[in-house]
């Protein structure tokens, strides 16, 4: 394996870990299409930050607070609902990262924003991914594993659910170099698909989601180098093949004790 594949390989598997932990309880608390309004959301972000010579995690991250806030304004117009208010906040971002991409002092390779690019995988883009997977798991863990004294301390399901949202807007952000605006949903809601009717607790769904993720990372920059196809995409693909194949085989119900965690 040459060096650009360790490197990739280790990015997509530490953001992957991550990312397929925060999967089940963004299935749990259905907020995959909230994630996909994020990270189609963000695009221009993303462009303003190749404009700009910026690195792509600062216009990931601006991006990804702009069109939080647009959708969270959209959705309280009670005249259009949530989901219509959603799909027009995010259609005009899509629509206004196009416009930005194809102006003529545009990144000529805007596939990369679109589908990431994890073999240009940097020594920063590790260690923001390090970083996600180390500083992010004990607050992930507290509010999940102990729901009861998170409840002591004051905090309210709103304010888990926003918790939630911010540490999946964060994980889309670190992500979105490997796999692009387009596919870096495939991370967050196809590990916990793969596992979760086989996980008999929340826990061991995390700890099997994070796992799958990681696996599925580093097969699908494999994949790639053997078949010549793009990273970003062969790596998207071996985790919905995963999903698929978890989805397929006989169910494995939760404890009941787990089922009314999961259900918080």
């Amino acid at each position: 394996m040459s060096g650009i594949e360790l490197r990739a390989t280790l990015e997509v598997a530490l953001a992957g870990g991550f990312c397929g932990a925060l999967g089940f309880w963004v299935l749990s608390e259905r907020l995959a299409y909230a994630g996909e309004s994020l990270s189609h959301g963000l695009l221009p972000g993303l462009v303003l930050a190749a404009l700009a010579g910026a690195p792509l995690l600062l216009g990931a991250a601006g991006g990804a607070l702009v069109a939080a806030g647009l959708i969270a304004l959209a959705a309280r117009d009670p005249r259009v609902g949530p989901d219509t208010g959603t799909a027009v906040a995010v259609t005009g971002l899509v629509g206004l990262g196009s416009l930005l991409a194809l102006a003529p002092d545009a990144p000529p390779r805007l596939e990369e924003l679109l589908f990431g690019d994890p073999l240009g995988a940097t020594g920063g883009d590790i260690a923001a991914a390090a970083s996600l997977l180390a500083g992010l798991q004990r607050p992930l863990a507290a509010s999940v594993f102990d729901p009861a004294g998170a409840a002591a301390l004051g905090l309210r399901p709103l304010s888990m659910r926003l918790a939630l949202l911010a540490l999946m807007a964060t994980a889309i952000a670190i992500a979105v170099h490997g796999l692009g605006a387009l596919l870096v949903l495939a991370v967050l809601v196809g590990p916990p698909i793969a596992v979760r009717r086989h996980a008999r607790t929340p826990q061991a769904a995390m700890v099997a989601g994070a796992l799958v993720a990681a696996a599925a990372g580093a097969g699908g920059i494999q994949l790639s180098a053997l078949a010549g196809t793009a990273a970003g995409a062969s790596v998207a693909l071996v985790l919905c093949a995963a999903a698929a194949l978890g989805a397929a085989l006989p169910r494995r119900a939760l404890r009941p004790a787990a089922r009314g965690q999961a259900a918080r």
